[in-house]
């Protein structure tokens, strides 16, 4: 219960206040995706991937939208349960690889569809961007997580 309350809380500081945030490029960080990331490493990777389908049903449907529906849960349902299986050893390289993993894999899958914003300019520029941004605010996840952690991965 306190992961669905954790990630329904990021989802609309996501929308309400970090996707209003002027900052350089044009991109935000993905709150969302570290939310998921955090809940997926304490609970497991079952929980981690119904935890992001939720939570990429919830950011899917919030306006403004310009995406199918289904989308992002797509992508935060495996990162999901990656980031829930330990997808790089150890907290940290598990928390870096799936912040890398969430805006590539969603850009992968809007171009398998062809989504119209996907374009070379968005894979330069928009979404090292994004990982970087992402990446700053990681050191927070990892830390909270290491708090409610159990010695080893939730299986």
């Amino acid at each position: 219960m306190t992961g669905v309350l954790i990630v329904l809380a990021t989802v609309l500081v996501q929308v309400m206040l970090v996707n209003r945030a002027p900052l350089p490029g044009g991109v935000t960080p993905d709150l969302v995706v570290l939310a998921v990331i955090g809940v997926a490493m304490a609970r497991g990777p079952a929980a981690g991937a119904m935890i992001g389908f939720g939570a990429g049903l919830l950011a899917d449907v919030m306006p403004p939208t310009a995406h199918l529906l289904g989308q992002y849960a797509f992508v935060l349902a495996v990162v999901g349960y990656l980031a829930g299986r330990g997808l790089g050893g150890s907290a940290v390289t598990t928390v870096m690889a799936c912040v890398i993993l969430a805006p590539l894999l969603a850009a992968g899958l809007g171009g398998l569809i062809s989504d119209p914003r996907v374009t070379v300019a968005t894979l330069t520029d928009q979404v090292p961007l994004t990982i970087a941004y992402t990446l700053l605010l990681s050191p927070i996840v990892m830390w909270l997580s290491s708090r409610t952690m159990r010695p080893g991965y939730a299986t």
